[in-house]
């Protein structure tokens, strides 16, 4: 059966001046989401998807069915400790959500679980509960029906008698927050309406500190709620003024202190706040500079204890410093720093974690993520690195809660290897499996992984991830899809994912390219990737589709990217069409320019450090000269394309793959019936569809459709469509 034709959308004249260049934008229109007009068209792009793909119904079913066969009936996360109990999640089988659990705490030193009357906690149980394990928080409980579930933040209160929870079920990213009894399982009729991610509890556990974004999204201001009291009486606790800096909010892992934070890309400020004084005012670290960055974690010792800052002060890719905690409201300024390790320009040092007797650097070298386990009193040594024991794997510090630990839980991940997580002596780095994700079914023994190094166009060598069934051979007759993100120095880490068998499984070979743009190459990679460099990331991985053909089959190549990745799909797409067989441009942010200009939209102050300013007009210039939908791909040789979007969505505006997929299809009619742009018009969010099993889903709809576009030589076209 013939599909029918993809929606048209109405041309309106719209112009845009500036800098003496006009731009026309006739489809300006669809800005307007509360139009009836706009959402009828996203419907109706909606229809279109929905009838041009269900001829790969079966094949989605089929793809869903193996990758939801590689996730356990049952599984549970390490444990996370805390004075009176060790909580982990747990889901059972079916389940789209997890359930947070805990139980009573046994006593490391003597193996004997602590007696409940020595620490007071029969009152905590519900009464006639057992002893048994105890359900915290069922987060499926909270589900509207909405089609979409987020859980914000859940926090446990010192004395663990409360969970702060917070949820989204629209996928806007506004949270609701609540407050649970853990006696008696029900919420307090306390209820913050509208908050974003991040919060701490004070000492007694009587408040809590939440923050608030405004009406662009941007967390904005910290809030202070006493409970039992009415929420109109919460008290502000810190607003920034300054629409490029963000506010994120933390308690330290010492539990002494609330640890505020107000960051641009390049400039930060951080504040403290003592949980056993929460009415306190906050007390600057170091006060604010331009393009210095620093982030704070808390020691405790005498009188107070005192910080370790991470900062790029003088050191590109960070250094490590010592600074008191601040002891009045005035704060100090970065005068009273001392530095305790320095700068090694081959390690990106990105955190520091403080525990009673040793500390815990995050780091990234040679693309990889490791760990560097430090005594107190030899700060500056080699300590001892803690590296994955996958290939292409990375280790990351899990949810550790216990200041006083002597050893740490750290996860350890890859693509095709189920991740496993390791109990690691801080003293000796001695390792102990505490235990491995389960995937039923799944050898990753059968699959190859291997890390490779392109030249881009200026000889820069470009990471990146090969990732094969064994017996795929790399002999330049397998199709493959690329992935890549490249922006605000985020990394994509490797972790297993029961959906990429089932391309592997098919002879594709998948490749992770790490562009300039993102971290893998420390803070430098990043800034060869940013303003007016940000055409090395459009460059890296055009780059490595032409190096890797003779690995790969050079015609039968896909790329895929998200977001800010998505935005990466367009310009690849705009600048070498004919390279590519097939797009998936997700939630892509394409509209760069317009966007950029207008500061009411979500997050554009704030990244005009990331992209540029277009009000200057140097900064106009390169971004006109690479934003997707005003440089559209020549007629005649376009890839097949997938674009996303939603309409809940607060970082990618619907109206952005709206904008350009009408642009697209109207500048090539004949190519039209190819592009199509699964629109989520209901509750969703910005990474697809919440729920482990109903995101599955999706990656089959989207691996359908990339294998139907990759594995198929010829099939049947919309009539009039010649590839």
């Amino acid at each position: 059966m013939k599909p029918p034709a993809p929606p048209v959308a109405a041309r309106r004249p719209h112009t845009h001046r500036e800098h003496g260049l006009v731009r026309h934008d006739p489809y300006a229109w669809l800005h307007d989401v509360t139009s009836p007009e706009v959402l009828a068209h996203l419907a109706a792009e909606r229809a279109y998807y929905d009838a041009a793909s269900a001829h790969l119904h079966s094949q989605v079913v089929g793809l869903a069915s193996e990758m939801v066969s590689r996730v356990p009936t049952d599984e549970r996360s390490p444990s996370w400790e805390r004075s009176r109990f060790s909580y982990y999640t747990e889901h059972s089988a079916g389940s789209e959500y997890a359930v947070i659990r805990r139980r009573i705490r046994s006593d490391k030193s003597h193996g004997e679980t602590k007696s409940v009357a020595d620490q007071d906690f029969t009152d905590l149980f519900r009464s006639g509960a057992s002893l048994d394990d105890e359900v915290v928080l069922d987060v499926g409980s909270l589900d509207t029906g909405s089609g979409h579930l987020e859980l914000g933040l859940a926090l446990v209160s010192p004395d663990e008698r409360l969970l702060a929870h917070a949820v989204d079920t629209t996928g806007d990213e506004v949270y609701r927050l609540r407050f649970r009894d853990l006696g008696t399982g029900e919420d307090l009729p306390d209820e913050v309406p509208r908050c974003y991610y991040g919060g701490a509890w004070s000492a007694d556990s009587g408040e809590f500190f939440y923050t608030v974004h405004d009406d662009a999204y941007r967390p904005h201001q910290v809030w202070r709620h006493r409970l039992g009291s009415d929420v109109a009486d919460d008290v502000l606790v810190l607003s920034e003024p300054d629409e490029a800096f963000e506010l994120h909010l933390r308690a330290s892992r010492s539990g002494e202190l609330v640890v505020i934070l107000s960051e641009s890309r390049t400039t930060s400020e951080t504040w403290v706040v003592e949980t056993s004084d929460p009415a306190g005012a906050p007390r600057s670290v170091g006060g604010r500079r331009p393009g210095v960055v620093y982030r704070a974690e808390h020691v405790r010792g005498p009188g107070g204890g005192y910080l370790l800052l991470v900062t790029d002060d003088g050191a590109e890719e960070f250094r490590l410093v010592r600074a008191p905690v601040p002891a009045t409201a005035a704060g100090q300024d970065h005068t009273s720093w001392v530095e305790v390790r320095g700068e090694d320009p081959a390690e990106r040092l990105e955190r520091v974690d403080a525990f009673a007797g040793h500390v815990v650097l995050s780091l990234r070298t040679h693309a990889e993520h490791r760990l560097r386990l430090l005594p107190h009193d030899d700060l500056a040594g080699p300590g001892v690195v803690v590296a994955s024991g996958f290939a292409g794997g990375a280790v990351h510090l899990d949810r550790c809660t216990d200041y006083d630990a002597t050893s740490i839980t750290v996860h350890d991940r890859a693509h095709v290897e189920p991740s496993r997580w390791l109990d690691v002596d801080l003293a000796s780095g001695e390792r102990r499996q505490l235990g491995r994700q389960q995937a039923p079914g799944h050898d990753p023994g059968r699959y190859v992984t291997e890390r490779r190094h392109l030249p881009s166009a200026d000889g820069t060598l470009v990471p990146v991830t090969l990732v094969r069934h064994r017996d795929t051979p790399l002999d330049g007759t397998a199709p493959a899809l690329l992935y890549a993100y490249g922006a605000y120095e985020y990394v994509f880490e490797p972790e297993f994912d029961p959906a990429l068998p089932s391309l592997l499984d098919r002879g594709v070979v998948f490749a992770h390219v790490h562009v300039r743009g993102g971290g893998e190459g420390g803070r430098r990679w990043w800034l060869e990737g940013r303003l007016a460099a940000k055409q090395h990331s459009f460059t890296d991985h055009l780059a490595v589709a032409d190096a890797l053909d003779g690995l790969v089959d050079g015609r039968r190549l896909a790329t895929r990217g998200l977001s800010a990745g998505g935005l990466l799909q367009g310009a690849v797409l705009s600048q070498r069409p004919e390279r590519w067989r097939a797009v998936v441009a997700e939630v892509p942010f394409v509209d760069v320019v317009t966007t950029m200009l207008d500061a009411s939209v979500p997050l554009t102050v704030n990244e005009w450090e990331e992209w540029g300013d277009p009000r200057r007009r140097e900064d106009h210039a390169w971004m006109l000269a690479w934003s997707p939908y005003d440089n559209l791909p020549q007629a005649g040789s376009r890839p097949d394309l997938l674009v996303t979007g939603a309409l809940h969505d607060p970082r990618v505006l619907v109206h952005e793959p709206a904008k350009w997929v009408a642009a697209l299809r109207e500048s090539d009619p004949a190519w039209g019936p190819r592009c199509l742009f699964r629109c989520e018009v209901g509750a969703g969010a910005h990474s697809g569809p919440s729920g482990r099993l109903a995101h599955l889903h999706y990656e089959a709809e989207v691996y359908a459709w990339v294998l139907d576009t990759l594995l198929h030589e010829t099939r049947a076209e919309p009539e009039g469509t010649p590839r």
